[in-house]
């Protein structure tokens, strides 16, 4: 029912006691999607992600159409577009929505350029819709800068096991995102790649193929964090959200959620801490909040909208920086975080494109108990991580049904948390 729906107003329970099974991780269900296709395997991995950015590169391998059309879906874009120029099936168009004509592609596109293939750009230069004739490439050494999207290195190390060559790939300056890079390297070798840091700054994947493989993708750390947020701001002292399917020791690198909630009143407990095997994790409130929370997110940029939106909530002042790729998400995180949280009287500040901060001060605003309509810029994650906040004054998201992009269970999990969701 939520589909046809534009605005849900949100109302928090007095308690908060519930248990949530996660989706499964789309950045994990992605990367092995595209392995999968590239090893022959005939079995898809289990416990794939359901959300909307998986659906479509699942439908895109199976079906092979010559028109491919990605929707709002930025890693599928990149993978995609590496995935269709090493491979010999002829020729395809990649496309999607008109945001995602504006997101950039051209450094992932010369990068395949200089590896040999042969990419047209159908419309405005540097962005897609492409024109992709696969064909096999040769490989071998390249440069790209370490500061740029860790899509585009990902989708580049992905097919390194399929070049003759395989690859040899130098990262220039500052790298972020590493923990993305290395969640890359972990799921090739678990299909038989030889891929691995042969120093700082360089990466090295032999021209070994993969192996088809049975696979299972453990669950969201990226969806966990919404709930943290809930723990973390529900006026329940009692407050407790147990979370199943995570593992201790993942992977993602979105699993550093745990450590820095730990600064802001939540602690996290596992049922299990066997490596490896997909356990419940409990979260519950804790006396320790620090005054003022700075932090470096360019590790984990998805998760500085969760951070923003709790500190606010808390009143703890912070300054976040490496946040440099959120202005080519969805949307432009940085502009559309500073623009809804004006609406609710936190005035950011906004330094170099790439640092948030907010001192601390409320300004005053609309009415506490007249509801705040929040704007979500078809980004999922502004949907998100703003829900929470109404368990400190009533909130209205728009266009709710964004949040498929990669949590479609998120307003039946709410509900069945005893929010009330009305449409």
């Amino acid at each position: 029912m939520h589909l046809i729906m534009t605005e849900y107003r949100l109302t928090a329970p007095a308690r908060l006691t519930t248990t949530v099974k996660l989706p499964a991780s789309k950045s994990i269900s992605n990367r092995a999607l595209i392995i999968y296709a590239l090893s022959g395997c005939k079995v898809l991995p289990d416990n794939l992600s359901d959300c909307d950015d998986t659906e479509v590169m699942i439908r895109a391998l199976s079906e092979h159409p010559q028109t491919i059309d990605i929707g709002a879906a930025g890693t599928s874009m990149r993978f995609m577009t590496a995935f269709l120029a090493a491979t010999a099936t002829g020729e395809h168009i990649i496309t999607g929505t008109e945001r995602m004509k504006h997101r950039p592609i051209k450094i992932l596109v010369d990068a395949l350029r200089y590896l040999g293939s042969h990419i047209e750009y159908v419309g405005n230069e540097g962005f897609p819709p492409l024109r992709i004739a696969g064909r096999h490439l040769q490989g071998g050494y390249l440069e790209i800068d370490g500061n740029v999207s860790s899509q585009y290195i990902s989708a580049l190390l992905m097919i390194g096991p399929v070049l003759d060559k395989g690859l040899v790939l130098h990262l220039n300056g500052e790298i972020i995102s590493r923990p993305y890079i290395d969640l890359t390297l972990c799921t090739m070798r678990e299909f038989g790649a030889e891929a691995e840091w042969i120093s700082v700054d360089t990466i090295e994947v032999k021209p070994k193929p993969y192996v088809p493989t049975s696979y299972y993708i453990e669950n969201d750390w990226s969806a966990a964090s919404y709930w943290y947020e809930m723990v973390a701001l529900s006026k329940d002292m009692d407050a407790e959200v147990k979370l199943e399917g995570l593992m201790d020791g993942s992977k993602q690198g979105d699993s550093s959620v745990r450590y820095i909630f730990s600064l802001l009143g939540v602690k996290t407990k596992f049922s299990s801490r066997r490596a490896g095997v997909p356990t419940t994790v409990t979260l519950k409130k804790s006396n320790h909040l620090v005054p003022r929370l700075e932090y470096d997110f360019g590790n984990s940029p998805d998760l500085a909208q969760t951070f923003v939106v709790t500190c606010c909530g808390l009143g703890v002042p912070f300054h976040f920086t490496g946040l440099q790729t959120l202005k080519i998400k969805e949307t432009d995180r940085i502009a559309a975080l500073k623009a809804e949280m004006a609406k609710l009287g936190y005035n950011l500040v906004d330094a170099n494109g790439s640092e948030l901060s907010w001192d601390g001060v409320k300004t005053p605003n609309t009415p506490f108990n007249a509801p705040t309509i929040i704007d979500t810029y078809d980004d999922h994650r502004m949907a998100l991580a703003f829900t929470p906040l109404c368990l400190r004054r009533p909130i209205v998201i728009r266009q709710p049904q964004v949040v498929s992009k990669s949590y479609p269970r998120f307003w039946t999990d709410l509900q069945e948390a005893g929010f009330k969701v009305e449409g």
